[in-house]
């Protein structure tokens, strides 16, 4: 019955307005001005998965999700053709519905990923249900009816087809800060995930150092070798992008061999679902090895990247030099090897060349033969290759001007290069730089790296975004003139945060007009927790008017007081106070006078919206929680707002410590400093209550991939670095990325951001006491052996959630937000001290 199923006359029709729409001035089929994108779509239809393996991943997602109802869905797949050219979804009432037990709605999809993308979409908008990973909230399932009572779609079904063909995921950095302990039952519900969100070009970096092993091996480069030019699990992204090397290994053999194997299973199921993996690409990054192998080979010393005093040891990787035969052929066998290894290919590398590192020369013909050669090396291992480059570094360096930039994108024929706009939300490239001089490009929310406001930075915790453009942007860039837009992506630097983003900018790969927000929103928490709350719908109106319109383009880092301590003489913070509302308490920006500021500058926290009016919405939270205290996506949005909201008073509570410093208010200072560390410890009983907010897990996966105890200890000691200070550091002198990765963990709080605060408090009463400077130096040192302590410490942290979240957070409110005085905190909730003065 499957391979000879035709279409009721009802798809018939819908799919000829669809093959008629093709035809319109606009909308573009298929787009000849680049012939070899519609080459690699017809190698994708060609070299896929069968209908039949697509059509069971489909089936084993539903059952893996909603397996009550595994007999209430069937699923086929459809050509593009019979979709109108590109790729759609049709929902539609299944005609052999005989009552429960027998299939209600029938799904057809031009692959798995159509599919499930069409399966989420009715789940989300005829059984308000809501889809996300299990550390927000997972899944709410619980508003779908039972089977054989699902609701009916309209009879002439529900045709959806995409705007734009891709629908691409992942940043270069995503690997490390996210998935860096993933075992394969976590990727297995990200694919998942993957598929449900219409995601088709997801990035497949796991494993490649296994790839690379191989590589060097032919020139004569050992495993010893490769010691100093891998980083250590936590790492591996800045290693891979030449940024540094070594820094966290070695690397064992059996995690190379591990990796090599979850790779072949993650590409397996992408494969299954019809998916396009992204593959890499080599970028001209080599091992110290291959100089000393090849000394006549043309290599660049890269610059320093962020180490405290230069050393090699970790920094200043190497770059063949593209003009160098070797370039190319090592980028061939790298290619080759990817492939034999996996038997197959999307066709589609990612290669980011200069990544946070700044091109030796700026002679556009040099930027010019270095893009060559990249291609090149692609191309001579698949003769169908496109390049897939993040546009980070044109905003990121001012050295990419106009003709460097041109020079980079042009060195590589059109169509064979497709760019992601990471920026785009807040500061998309593709309009001032003429469409990309013609490239197609991926428009992009990014949820990336370093120094810009982009979404999500090292998977910090922040309520944020800019629904708004997310909402708009697309469809403006896709729209406009002489537009080479070709897919829409989703490139955050950590997940499992800001669910709400995630929902609406994977919707948007599906829409071909703006999205009524209005409309969007007030559905939104329905969606989310079950079932319609006023209160709810009314708070999250309000969250949607502050903290996701955030317009002011500023870098959004999280840099609250708790997370991110400042490092900073006291006198030089200037407490310029104003009032962002009239009301509960007032938002204080800390600055750093121009004349006198160290290097260590206190980078105050960003705030864009009035606190007060999100406190309202938190109240609004507490007060209808109750009729939603089961959901437990409630339980994740309730804790990640107070957690907003008292991360906002803690800044408000550090400014009146250094007044009271410098106002010689030793009494006040000292209950001001022990409220803090009282509000650090309270906040860790808070993030506790949900799985969301644990340390725990952090560290045990990545335990849980090592073989032996030393494998665990470094393994434990990659995961600790990460989120406080990486990179090197002196006795005195700071990792110029301490906390860069902070996190808002139950657990971090209360072993490590609390006696940190401690520390510093301590020195400004001892420098108050004796009328003396403070101590700066001192407290570095202490600092610093804190943290060397603490990474290499290995107790054992909760994995599980205590405590219920909607009490909790309701004695919080009353202890420090209901009234204004913060020297007179009400409440008598207390969760004990871990650090006090």
């Amino acid at each position: 019955m499957r391979s000879s199923y035709t279409p009721a006359p009802r798809f018939i029709t819908l799919l000829l307005v669809a093959v008629i729409a093709c035809a319109v001035p606009g909308a573009r089929c298929s787009d000849r001005r680049f012939p070899h994108l519609d080459r690699v779509r017809e190698l994708h239809r060609r070299e896929g998965s069968s209908s039949a393996e697509q059509e069971a991943a489909a089936r084993g997602l539903l059952e893996r999700l909603l397996p009550s109802h595994s007999t209430s869905f069937d699923f086929r797949v459809i050509s593009t053709e019979q979709c109108g050219g590109k790729a759609c979804f049709i929902i539609s009432n299944h005609p052999l519905f005989d009552g429960e037990g027998t299939p209600e709605i029938l799904i057809l999809g031009a692959s798995g990923v159509e599919i499930s993308a069409g399966f989420h979409w009715y789940l989300k908008h005829y059984c308000t249900a809501h889809i996300s990973w299990y550390k927000t909230g997972g899944s709410q399932l619980s508003s779908i009816p039972h089977p054989g009572s699902l609701p009916r779609v309209p009879a002439g079904g529900v045709f959806i087809q995409r705007p734009v063909d891709w629908s691409y995921y992942q940043n270069a950095v995503t690997s490390s800060y996210s998935f860096a302990w993933w075992d394969w039952e976590r990727w297995e519900k990200e694919i998942d995930w993957m598929a449900l969100q219409g995601i088709n070009l997801p990035l497949a970096f796991t494993g490649q150092e296994s790839i690379w092993q191989r590589v060097f091996q032919r020139y004569n480069i050992s495993k010893s070798d490769l010691d100093d030019f891998f980083g250590g699990p936590a790492f591996l992204a800045w290693s891979r992008m030449a940024n540094m090397h070594g820094w966290g290994g070695p690397l064992p053999q059996t995690w190379l061999d591990d990796q090599l194997a979850l790779q072949k299973k993650i590409l397996s199921r992408m494969y299954a679902f019809g998916m396009f993996p992204v593959l890499p690409a080599f970028s001209g990054n080599i091992p110290a090895a291959l100089k000393s192998k090849y000394p006549t080979a043309k290599v660049t010393h890269l610059g320093n990247w962020f180490t405290v005093d230069s050393n090699p040891r970790w920094c200043c990787t190497y770059l063949l030099d593209a003009s160098d035969p070797l370039f190319i052929e090592i980028g061939k066998l790298f290619i080759e090897e990817q492939i034999r290894e996996y038997g197959r290919t999307s066709h589609v590398y990612n290669c980011d060349t200069f990544d946070e590192n700044t091109p030796p020369l700026s002679d556009p013909n040099y930027i010019s033969s270095l893009g060559a050669a990249t291609f090149r090396g692609m191309q001579s291992g698949d003769n169908d290759a496109i390049w897939l480059m993040q546009g980070w570094l044109f905003t990121y360096d001012p050295f990419w001007e106009p003709p460097q930039m041109k020079a980079l994108l042009h060195s590589v024929p059109v169509g064979r290069m497709i760019v992601l706009d990471l920026y785009a939300e807040v500061k998309p490239v593709w309009i001032n730089s003429d469409q990309f001089y013609g490239v197609p490009y991926i428009w992009k929310v990014l949820f990336f790296f370093f120094l810009c406001m982009l979404h999500n930075f090292a998977a910090d915790f922040e309520m944020y975004g800019v629904l708004d453009a997310l909402a708009s942007g697309p469809i403006d860039a896709r729209l406009s003139g002489n537009s080479t837009m070709v897919g829409v992506g989703m490139s955050m630097e950590g997940i499992e945060q800001n669910p709400i983003v995630y929902d609406l900018m994977s919707e948007m790969a599906f829409h071909h007009r703006q999205v009524d927000l209005q409309v969007w929103i007030e559905t939104y928490p329905t969606r989310r927790y079950g079932k319609p709350v006023k209160g709810l719908q009314n708070a999250w109106w309000i969250l949607y008017q502050t903290l996701y319109n955030c317009t002011d383009g500023k870098n959004d880092k999280n840099r609250d007081v708790i997370v991110a301590f400042p490092d900073v003489e006291p006198l030089v913070i200037q407490t310029h106070l104003y009032l962002s509302s009239g009301k509960l308490y007032s938002t204080i920006p800390p600055k750093i006078y121009e004349k006198g500021a160290s290097n260590d500058e206190y980078e105050h926290p960003h705030l864009w919206y009035n606190t007060s009016v999100v406190v309202r919405a938190l109240e609004l939270f507490l007060q209808y929680g109750d009729e939603v205290s089961d959901s437990n996506t409630f339980r994740y949005d309730l804790v990640d707002i107070t957690r907003q909201v008292l991360a906002k008073y803690a800044n408000d509570v550090f400014i009146k410590i250094i007044e009271s410093y410098k106002s010689n208010s030793k009494n006040q200072m000292v209950t001001l400093c022990q409220h803090f560390l009282d509000l650090v410890n309270d906040l860790d009983t808070l993030l506790a209550s949900h799985e969301g907010f644990l340390l725990g897990p952090w560290l045990e996966n990545a335990k849980g991939l090592a073989r032996d105890r030393e494998q665990e200890i470094q393994y434990e000691w990659n995961a600790r670095t990460q989120i406080t200070m990486w990179f090197d550091n002196t006795e005195t002198k700071a990792s110029l990325l301490r906390d860069y990765a902070n996190k808002y963990w139950s657990g971090l709080l209360r072993d490590y951001y609390g006696p940190r605060a401690a520390i510093y408090f301590k020195h400004l009463l001892l420098s108050m006491e004796k009328n003396a400077p403070f101590a700066l130096e001192e407290w570095r040192r202490e600092w610093i052996s804190l943290t060397n302590n603490w990474q290499s410490d290995r107790k054992v942290f909760a994995t599980t959630a205590t405590g219920d979240a909607l009490n909790i957070s309701r004695s919080l409110y009353m202890k420090y937000l209901r009234n204004a005085d913060l020297l007179e905190p009400e409440g008598t909730f207390s969760s004990g001290s871990s650090a006090s003065l």
